[in-house]
């Protein structure tokens, strides 16, 4: 008989540490770039009101978990999706099932981290003013991230709702709301895009030279226009992000001229790519998710709960 260890959703966020995420995450992506990880593509099973996704996988060293993920529309929120599920943390040399915990947090948690990875590895030393767009919970979650590893750098938030911008704004200490989306990104240095866009929130006109942009949203469209992908050199955690179709793949990397190159940003992390080339370049970070950055978050939340006793323990 095996026990398992459940954490709900508040004992999953306050297992995730941010320092911690952000290690597991640069060794998943570098695992993905080094061909080092089992993770076979994403498959959903359909319904007429959203999907049931699930994404398995397999890092060296930091573990064996899959994610069942839910993503249906919110009738209390039109035009916005509800993305719910678990994650099943497995021993990777005998298979016994370790913990099962909220996906929701982790998810949001795991996709920050890498988005905070690009930056670090692609922005400017220099770049000033970071813009964060979007005022829901993926947003939240960068913003949160950032206050907790750069509490220093000024942050401008922008997105439908001034209100909801204003309440994400004050989890940074450095944070205010910008009165428009296009008075965020205009002169920011980095710029995360986070949003649940179906048509592009950001132009390329408002892009400073050397501007990096990290985009995770647009799971239902494109967030950036195509000016903008036109112009950068591109990045992305896995090659299917250019060459699958949507939801595994972005929709922004989509049908690109013979040529264009997607680096991996675990390439970079890793130092087997320069990264950034010249100071004036527009970087992107196009993230779609990869269940290699699941089994590393997975990782730290069942670390950091079983050093502090939290969760419950069941029988199998």
């Amino acid at each position: 008989m095996s026990e398992i260890l459940f954490l709900d959703g508040a004992q999953t966020r306050a297992a995730l540490d941010p320092h911690r995420v952000l290690d597991a995450v640069a060794t998943a992506l570098v695992a993905i770039a080094r061909d080092e990880v089992s993770a076979p593509p994403r498959i959903a099973a359909h319904t007429p009101h959203g999907l049931l996704g699930a994404m398995p996988g397999h890092v060296p060293g930091l573990g064996l978990a899959a994610k069942l993920v839910s993503v249906f529309a919110d009738p209390a929120r039109p035009g916005r999706s509800s993305h719910r599920g678990i994650v099943a943390l497995f021993d990777e040399t005998d298979g016994r099932p370790l913990a099962l915990m909220d996906a929701e947090p982790l998810t949001e948690v795991r996709t920050a981290a890498a988005a905070t990875l690009s930056a670090h590895a692609l922005a400017r030393p220099d770049s000033g003013r970071v813009a964060v767009i979007g005022t829901g919970a993926q947003a939240r979650a960068q913003i949160a991230l950032l206050a907790a590893v750069d509490p220093g750098t000024p942050v401008s938030v922008a997105g439908r709702d001034p209100g909801r911008a204003g309440s994400a704004a004050a989890l940074h200490p450095a944070g205010r709301a910008a009165e428009s989306i296009e008075e965020a990104v205009r002169g920011a240095g980095t710029v995360f895009c986070c949003t649940g866009a179906v048509r592009p929130v950001i132009r390329r006109a408002w892009l400073a030279p050397g501007t990096h942009v990290s985009s995770v949203g647009g799971s239902h469209g494109p967030e950036l226009d195509t000016d903008t992908v036109r112009d950068a050199a591109l990045f992305a955690e896995w090659p299917g992000a250019a060459t699958t179709r949507p939801p595994s793949g972005a929709h922004e990397l989509q049908d690109l001229p013979g040529g264009r190159r997607v680096t991996l940003l675990g390439s970079v992390l890793g130092g087997d790519h320069p990264g950034r080339r010249d100071a004036g370049d527009i970087t992107l970070f196009k993230s779609t998710g990869h269940a290699a950055l699941d089994v590393a978050a997975a990782h730290v939340a069942d670390t950091v709960a079983r050093a502090k006793a939290w969760g419950t323990r069941v029988s199998m």
